[in-house]
């Protein structure tokens, strides 16, 4: 059996112990939306508690939204990032070309912050793992598998957010994510369509990866803007270039359908 994150509960054994290590694990990011908690045995060994006292503590936890559980398939952290964003206000978001642009703005800022902290304060484990992340994400992108790539990039840009150790830029920028994740802002499947596109976000992500590896502050956070400036215009050129791709596919519809104009004369 792997480490585990959950630790025995001493000395006073009760469920407020329990609500609190489990609301930490969830505060730091340690436990994920979706993550799925061990069985109430296993989890009761762990704790060192009896089995009355954990179900009461996550009874709690359920009552305030921080749990859910399913039958038959067991406990899950809830979808607390979900909402951050009410849906009325993501479709707001979504409705408004403003927002892309804002959205943006914000990510560069916060992201260049996150990137700094993360260099000064990523620990051998945090390095650990971004490593495996960045390994994975040149391996998908050696397979041409735009699906994992597109997956993995935000789960680099989740443990950038991780290396920076702030609790709340970490959930702000998850809540940022997850819209990015659901295509709300703008197709990643444009961008990553557009001729040299993929191997630019690689370099660029393997940029920010080696300043946080290396403790560099500034060129992490100039490499985080870089990476945002060029998705701005990645973005701008991929839609410029659908636009003419539908505009010239509608121009030779109509133009198939009948017998072609002639183009009238006037005599002298």
């Amino acid at each position: 059996m792997g480490e585990q994150i959950f630790s025995r509960i001493e000395p006073s054994r009760t469920a407020d112990d329990v609500v609190s290590q489990i609301e930490l694990l969830i505060l730091e990011g340690i436990l994920r939306v979706g993550d799925r908690l061990p069985g109430e045995r296993e989890l009761a060994r762990q704790f060192d508690i009896s089995r009355p006292i954990l179900r009461e503590a996550l009874k709690r936890l359920e009552s305030r939204g921080l749990l859910v559980t399913r039958h038959g398939e067991g406990t899950f952290v809830a979808d607390v990032i979900g909402q951050v964003f009410t849906r009325p206000i993501i479709d707001l978001i979504a409705s408004h070309r403003k927002a892309t642009a804002d959205y943006l703005e914000y990510r560069r800022e916060i992201e260049g912050i996150g990137a700094e902290f993360a260099a000064k304060r990523a620990t051998v484990a945090d390095k650990a793992l971004l490593t495996q992340i960045m390994e994975a994400m040149e391996a998908a992108h050696g397979k041409d598998d735009f699906g994992e790539e597109a997956h993995l990039d935000v789960e680099f840009h989740n443990a950038i957010g991780e290396c920076a150790h702030n609790i709340v830029l970490l959930h702000t920028l998850r809540s940022c994510y997850r819209l990015l994740a659901d295509g709300v802002f703008y197709n990643r499947t444009l961008i990553y369509g557009f001729p040299g596109a993929r191997e630019l976000l690689l370099a660029q992500h393997r940029a920010i990866f080696d300043a946080v590896i290396t403790g560099d502050a500034p060129a992490a956070r100039k490499a985080v803007e870089a990476h945002i400036d060029f998705i701005e215009r990645a973005m701008h050129e991929a839609e410029r270039s659908d636009s003419w791709q539908q505009i010239s596919r509608l121009r030779l519809t109509q133009r198939s359908s009948g017998p072609p104009h002639a183009i009238a004369s006037q005599d002298s």
